[in-house]
This record gives C-alpha cells, structure tokens and sequence, in this order.
C-alpha cells in the first residue's frame, strides 16, 4: 500500500489499514524501543504505546518526513520517556531507603539486560556495551543507537532528532569517542 493511501485510510479510522501498518512497523518499532531500554517486557508495553499514540495522532502527521521517520520519532520519544522515568524512581527509591521512611518496591527492582537477539555467550559483552551507551548524553545515545544499531541514516536520523546533519555526524562522532574511552578504561581496569 502506498504510503499517501496508508496515512488517508488511517485518518478515516480504517481498521484494516490500522492492522496493515502495525504489521509493517512493529518489529522496527519494538526493536528501536528494545535497543534503548534493554528489555523485552518494557519494550512491549513501549510498542503498544507506539502505535496508540500513531492512531491518536495520525491527524497531526503533516508529511513532511516520511511515515516511518514520525514512527521511529515516538517510539524514539516513548523510550526516552521511559528512561527518564525509571531514573526518577531510582532516585526516589534511593530517597525513600536513605530518608528511612519506608521501602519502595521500585528500588528492589534491578534492571536486567534482556535482549532476545543476543546470544548467551555474548550476552555479558553486550551488557557491557549497552550500558556503556546507556551512559552517554540523550542525545548521543539516541543518535548512535539510530545509526549503529538500527541502521538509518543521518538524514533519517536528523529528521528524527530535529537536527541539522552536522550535529548528527557530531553527535555520532562524540558517541564513538566517549564510548571508546569507557570501554577501554573498563577493560583496563578489569585487566589490574
């Protein structure tokens, strides 16, 4: 289906062109949110809300990028806010247990990597890795996981980010730096 047809139909509430989109864009959808916040049940929820918010909004798609780019755009968004999120109640678990006042059951919840694509083996190095991404600025992070780990490009990237594509390739470029200094800086520390 063309995607000019696809955008009118789901304006007029089509049922079917609901379903022809979620099946064309959930594995995308669910493996950008599962590349950003490592793991498959958050990553479900976050697909879910993907595309409930795309049927919410469809009205305010304008065209000017791609259905795709706006489709990576909110789930790179719901990700991010669930990132956010579960910061917050880190530390306010951390206040809880450190002010006394009760115990908090988000600050006994520990967040595992748990991403199906990664072999056993490997699991330990990406874990690593991921977290190693995980610690770089938002927008480092969204910029190096939209081109290394999900493939797009930098205009798609920079569509996405509301970016020009300078700060893109510098973005990717800071991200590759920083990533390579804590990966090396960890494993020489592991290697004393």
């Amino acid at each position: 289906m063309q995607e000019d047809q696809l955008v009118k139909e789901l304006r007029n509430q089509s049922d079917d062109a609901f379903r022809y989109l979620v099946d064309s864009f959930k594995n995308k959808v669910f493996n950008t949110c599962l590349n950003f916040v490592q793991n498959k049940q958050d990553s479900e929820d976050l697909t879910q809300d993907v595309f409930i918010e795309v049927h919410r909004s469809i009205m305010k798609f304008r065209g000017e990028s791609s259905l795709s780019t706006w489709i990576y755009k909110i789930a790179v968004n719901k990700s991010l806010e669930h990132i956010r999120k579960q910061r917050r109640k880190k530390r306010f678990g951390f206040l809880v247990e450190l002010t006394g006042f009760g115990k908090s059951a988000e600050a006994d919840e520990s967040v595992t990597f748990d991403h199906p694509g990664v072999e056993l083996e490997n699991k330990e190095r990406a874990e690593i890795l991921f977290q190693a991404i995980g610690n770089l600025t938002e927008q480092q992070r969204t910029a190096f996981t939209l081109y290394e780990i999900e493939g797009l490009s930098y205009k798609e990237i920079s569509s996405i980010m509301e970016t020009s594509l300078s700060s893109v390739e510098s973005l990717i470029f800071r991200a590759k730096q920083n990533l390579r200094k804590q990966l090396h800086d960890l494993y020489e520390t592991q290697a004393l």
